[in-house]
This record gives structure tokens, C-alpha cells and sequence, in this order.
């Protein structure tokens, strides 16, 4: 706490620096100061506020941690782990008493496993479905669901590999397909985008190897197993010199964007350092430095 304090006092001074060589005639009125120092307000207070709240935020972590072991159990999608994996390093450094342990696979697994009982602190989904589900079930700390993430669908093939399939029109050209079972998002968006462009029937009639989640069918399509495949713009960045992208869902055959929602899980066995620490990371996950992170690997963030 006093080290956020230290961190808004500084700021402030600066501000106030401002405003007192602005103002430091002898000549001007006081009406002419006050004016003034409103004014400097005004144009430092977006600034003020975006650095003390990050600040704040990452001071958390530290604090609520501080001298405490905690153990977080935190099930992401499979597109998410990589970016996740990063973040585990950065978290490492601010907070070293969080052991942060990952569960990753496709979000529909994911969720019956928390609804089957299974120990989890944080849900974060590539897909609203999932976790509105386990909303409706009670298996989510209220208000604490953040839609934080958004993701593209696309199609791809391997690195250098010939095809004569231009898009998602004309799929049916390749000799295989690979993509996410219907239980999983990509699965379910891939669906989707056919069924708007009216082949859904001619696709399903295609040799298909659906994968376990997002990660198996990058994999497939790297491989050369199977000539196009169905993933994440994400997953496509991920394996740059594995996989191409041919090309992305064409606009409208989705009815809503794809989002990642990231909330807190109910644990009733969670002691309080756990609790804190979760609420701790949630926090850390919208700080500015986190944000740009998963830009980095090509999210976009949602509502920005």
C-alpha cells in the first residue's frame, strides 16, 4: 500500500509542478490560476488514472501475496497457452509465492470438468458459451466474469504445401479437413461459418479428423495429415513456419465475435490466501502490461 501511495504522490507532484509553472506570474489573477490549474487537470487526469489503477493492480498482487504460499489451479483454452505460459513468467517475478498451475484443453472439456467436480480457481474460455453455462449452474463467483479477449477463426494448410482451396467457399476442394469436435468453440465457429455459407452439408460429407481442441488440429495440418485445417488466427501465429493462413471466416458468417471471458471459479475447500490470491491474478490479467502481452501474440482486446 505505501508503495502505490508513493506511486500516486509522485505523479501528483508532477502534476502540481505543472500547474505552479504555469501559473507562477506574479501578475496573473486568481481567477486566471484557477482557470489554469483546471485546465492542466483536465488533460493529465486520463493519464493520472489509466497509470495509478495499473499500478494499483500489479501492487496487489504483491500484497495480498506477500509472505504467503498459494497455489492457483487455472483451466484455459487450449489457444491460450502459449500467451498463458508467458504471462506465468512475468506473474512469477511480481508475486513468487503463486504457484500457478495450467490445465489446458478445449473449453467444452474444460467446463464439464468443473462441473464434474474438479478443483479450479479461474475459467478462461475461448468462447462465451462455456462460461455462461457455468454461470447458469452456479459454478461461477458472481460478478466476476470479465469478456476480456477477442480471436479471429481461420483456415490454413502446411508451410509450402500446394492446394487449390482459396477459402472457406470452396473447402471441399481439399482431400481432408481437420477441426474441432462440435463440443469444442473452434469446432462450433467452424460449423457455424459453413453453415452461413450454405455447404455445411457438402463439408460434413468430407474425410474429417475433428480434433480434441485447437492445438491437435494445428498439429495435423503441420504435419501434413490432413490438407486444411480450422483454427484460431492465434494458433496460425503461433507455428509461423508450420502452417500458413489460406484464409479468415469471410465477415458475417458469424453471428457474434469470437470472445474470451475469464471469471473466478467457486471453491469451497479455497482457503483465504487462495481466494485473495485468485482475485490477485484476475486483477494482474487487465493490467496494461498483461493487455499488450496478449496483443503480442495476436489477440485483439476486446471492447478496446
Amino acid at each position: 500500500m505505501k508503495k502505490r501511495l508513493l506511486i500516486y504522490l509522485t505523479i501528483v507532484s508532477l502534476a502540481i509542478a505543472t500547474i505552479l509553472t504555469g501559473c507562477g506570474s506574479g501578475n496573473a489573477s486568481n481567477t486566471t490560476a484557477v482557470e489554469s490549474t483546471e485546465a492542466t487537470k483536465l488533460a493529465i487526469e486520463p493519464e493520472l488514472k489509466s497509470e495509478i489503477e495499473s499500478a494499483a493492480k500489479k501492487e496487489a498482487a504483491q500484497e495480498q501475496t506477500e509472505g504467503e504460499e498459494a497455489e492457483l489451479t487455472i483451466f484455459i483454452a487450449a489457444s491460450l497457452t502459449n500467451v498463458m505460459e508467458e504471462i506465468q513468467s512475468m506473474y512469477a517475478e511480481i508475486a513468487p509465492n503463486v504457484t500457478l498451475t495450467f490445465n489446458a484443453d478445449s473449453s467444452g472439456t474444460l467446463q464439464t470438468q468443473i462441473e464434474e467436480g474438479a478443483a479450479c480457481d479461474i475459467f478462461f474460455s475461448a468462447a462465451t458459451k462455456q462460461m455462461t453455462a457455468l454461470e447458469e449452474g452456479g459454478y461461477v463467483v458472481d460478478n466476476t466474469v470479465v469478456n476480456l479477449l477477442e480471436n479471429q477463426v481461420v483456415l490454413i494448410k502446411a508451410a509450402g504445401a500446394k492446394t487449390t482451396v482459396t477459402g472457406f467457399e470452396d473447402i471441399t476442394n481439399a482431400s481432408s479437413l481437420t477441426m474441432g469436435g462440435e463440443d469444442t468453440p473452434a469446432g462450433a465457429y467452424a460449423r457455424e461459418i459453413f453453415t452461413s455459407l450454405g455447404n455445411i452439408d457438402d463439408v460434413l460429407a468430407m474425410e474429417i479428423n475433428e480434433g480434441a481442441n485447437v492445438m491437435t488440429v494445428l498439429t495435423a495440418v503441420s504435419e501434413m495429415s490432413n490438407e486444411v485445417g480450422v483454427v484460431y488466427a492465434t494458433d496460425a501465429a503461433s507455428m509461423p513456419d508450420a502452417v500458413e493462413i489460406i484464409a479468415a471466416a469471410p465477415a458475417g458468417t458469424l453471428e457474434k465475435p469470437v470472445i474470451y471471458p475469464v471469471g473466478q471459479i467457486v471453491n469451497q475447500e479455497a482457503s483465504q490466501v487462495r481466494l485473495d490470491a485468485t482475485t490477485a491474478f484476475l486483477e494482474y490479467l487487465i493490467t496494461d502490461e498483461v493487455l499488450k502481452v496478449f496483443k503480442n501474440y495476436g489477440f485483439s482486446i476486446y471492447a478496446e
